[in-house]
């Protein structure tokens, strides 16, 4: 394969302004830009360095510089280990004194209560927490919040019940950080030990303890990590506790690596950044799912058709909107209950039945969306930096859903609410990059504008009467004017330029070693230069995908591409039209495995009419 086949990048024009094949606005209506402007010139020396050390394509080591990697790095980002990554979990502040709770309560056979949430990363914490006391011996009950009837995070009702039944230790797992004056209902009653990772929007509640490396005084660095590692990190100190207290001379001790799948499957789906510590999670915690010992996530994956193999794109789409489903609009605690399932008959029922609710939820969805996506446009027309949109009739349980498209299409910090029976506005919000969502909430709940509210930087959930709605959107658009400032379409960010030769399986899995992708760690976008589509059909589903095969404009080698949505999708008439001129094209290029053959396939993202 020549160089020229591999990378046709060339350094950045500064007239272009960095563009990519100098594409100022493509049929999305966006611009190509270089991701990082060491990416415009591929023979970068430790780019070079890390492709000779690796073992990979000059390319892939380019993409690894740009992400900060050297020669000394690039070696455990490609294999994430837990040895390598793993802290001492004694550096999260309450660990220890949370751990050795845990520790007491299984050796002293006590009754605990896990009260987790009602989205994926606290079906999985909660799953995790109670999975690994049973095997250790301990009765333990659960609840999952109603999101309509009860709200996220402890309430007074549901904890009296749980301490009613026996419990006397209550593990808040992905809440709890905020809850301090309804926790301090159980004082004298029970324990209680808080598993969190939300932002602390002052000193942790008056618990036993509070671990959440991101309350203030927290040191360990550690502030990527969701619900689930945070309760993974305390069952391994739990554990170690219990092995120097010699609990385990004649028992065997859990197999901690087991819980991975469900860590995994709670940082993708919670957009957690896959760097350091994440990232060997979800590496080896994708390896565990792989091997389909989960009775509940085996039937899911099942009753959605997820194929091997499975990836974070696997959880991202096909197990973790299913197990939010049922918090988002039928039972909440359905998605822990298939988790913890150990009948294959029963998980088969459970999993039948979220999918189920997740194609109610997604009709619920379409219903809403075309409304708000009209209110959108409107305010984004008025200048808003924040768009923030409400209606009576709307479904509280896909408002987040919502609020994350409507970002997605004007990039910008959305809030989406439903408006109760009672006059309250329950909703969500979603953020885009650099624009820190989570702590204008909880200044707006400071400020009184907020009757609830709190989240992180990307996304946040809140309640307020529906009359405060403008001072609220006040307050945001000037805590959060920089983002008036932001395109109205997301920048497409290039890492390289491939001809259609040079798009080869051997490229696709080199660029595959990158994986996981997901926040912080986002799959490499190439540009394919100037395309002629030889054949274009409508496949899947009502026709909603769009494949094509592409040759380079003189001929030679082709290549498979798919454009999903196409319905949607403004490239889409032009991929299909015979007569359109050459195209440029940015997507995913994946090396994909079907009946013992692996191909090469391009996912496109954007097009571009060549110049």
């Amino acid at each position: 394969m020549a160089d020229g086949d591999l990378m046709a990048a060339a350094p950045a024009d500064p007239a272009e302004g960095g563009l990519v094949l100098g594409v100022r606005s493509s049929l999305g209506g966006r611009r190509w830009l270089w991701r990082d402007s060491r990416l415009a010139d591929a023979g970068g020396r430790i780019g070079l360095m890390i492709a000779q050390q690796a073992g990979v394509s000059e390319l892939v080591g380019q993409m690894l510089a740009a992400r900060g990697l050297d020669g000394g790095t690039a070696a455990t980002f490609l294999d994430p280990t837990l040895r390598a990554l793993m802290p001492d979990p004694s550096a999260l502040q309450d660990m220890d004194v949370a751990a050795e709770r845990l520790a007491e309560a299984v050796r002293r056979g006590e009754t605990v209560a896990v009260f987790g949430d009602y989205d994926v990363d606290g079906a999985c914490a909660a799953a995790l927490v109670t999975g690994l006391l049973r095997q250790l011996g301990c009765p333990v009950m659960t609840h999952v919040p109603d999101r309509m009837t009860e709200g996220y995070g402890p309430n007074a009702p549901a904890l009296d019940a749980l301490v009613g039944r026996g419990a006397t230790l209550v593990v808040c797992v992905d809440c709890g950080t905020a809850a301090g004056d309804v926790l301090a209902t159980l004082a004298g009653r029970a324990d209680i030990v808080v598993l969190d990772h939300h932002k602390a929007e002052g000193p942790p509640p008056s618990v036993l303890a509070t671990v959440n490396p991101n309350r203030p005084d927290c040191l360990s660095g550690q502030r990527g990590l969701c619900a689930a590692g945070v309760a993974f990190l305390t069952a391994v100190a739990t554990v170690r506790a219990l092995r120097r207290a010699g609990w385990f001379a004649g028992r065997p001790e859990p197999d901690l690596m087991a819980f991975l799948d469900i860590v995994a499957l709670a940082t993708v789906c919670d957009v957690m950044p896959l760097t350091g510590l994440n990232r060997a999670l979800v590496t080896q915690g994708l390896k565990m799912l792989a091997r389909r010992r989960r009775i509940g996530l085996e039937a899911l994956l099942e009753v959605a058709g997820a194929r091997d193999p499975l990836s974070a794109f696997t959880c991202g789409f096909a197990l973790g909107p299913r197990i939010n489903a049922g918090g988002r609009i039928a039972e909440s605690g359905l998605g822990l209950d298939l988790l913890l399932c150990d009948d294959a008959a029963e998980a088969r029922r459970l999993a039948e039945r979220l999918d189920a609710v997740n194609r109610r939820r997604q009709t619920v969805e379409t219903a809403i969306l075309d409304r708000a996506m009209e209110e959108a446009a409107a305010q984004r027309a008025a200048g808003h930096a924040v768009l923030v949109l409400s209606g009576r009739d709307w479904h509280a349980g896909v408002v987040g859903i919502v609020a994350g498209r409507i970002k997605e299409r004007f990039n910008r910090p959305v809030l989406v609410g439903a408006e109760l029976e009672d006059g309250t506005i329950k909703g969500s919000g979603r953020s885009v990059a650099e624009i820190d969502l989570g702590a204008a909430i909880i200044a707006a709940r400071q400020m009184r504008l907020l009757t609830t509210g709190g989240g992180h930087a990307m996304a946040a959930g809140f309640s307020l009467p529906a009359g405060g709605v403008p001072a609220l959107h006040d307050f945001l658009n000037e805590r959060l004017r920089d983002a008036a400032a932001l395109p109205d379409a997301v920048d497409v960010l290039i890492e390289g330029v491939v001809h259609v030769a040079g798009a080869t399986v051997a490229l696709a899995t080199d660029i595959g070693r990158m994986a996981p992708f997901g926040a912080g760690n986002d799959e490499p976008v190439l540009a394919i230069p100037r395309v002629r589509v030889v054949r274009a059909d409508r496949i899947g589903r009502e026709g909603g995908t769009l494949r094509v095969l592409v040759e380079g404009e003189g001929g030679g080698p082709r290549l498979k591409a798919l454009l999903f949505r196409a319905d949607d999708h403004p490239a889409a008439a032009m991929l299909e039209d015979r007569n359109a001129p050459p195209l440029h094209l940015a997507g995913w290029l994946r090396a994909e495995n079907w009946n013992g053959r692996t191909d090469a396939s391009f996912f496109i993202r954007d097009a571009a009419v060549a110049s």
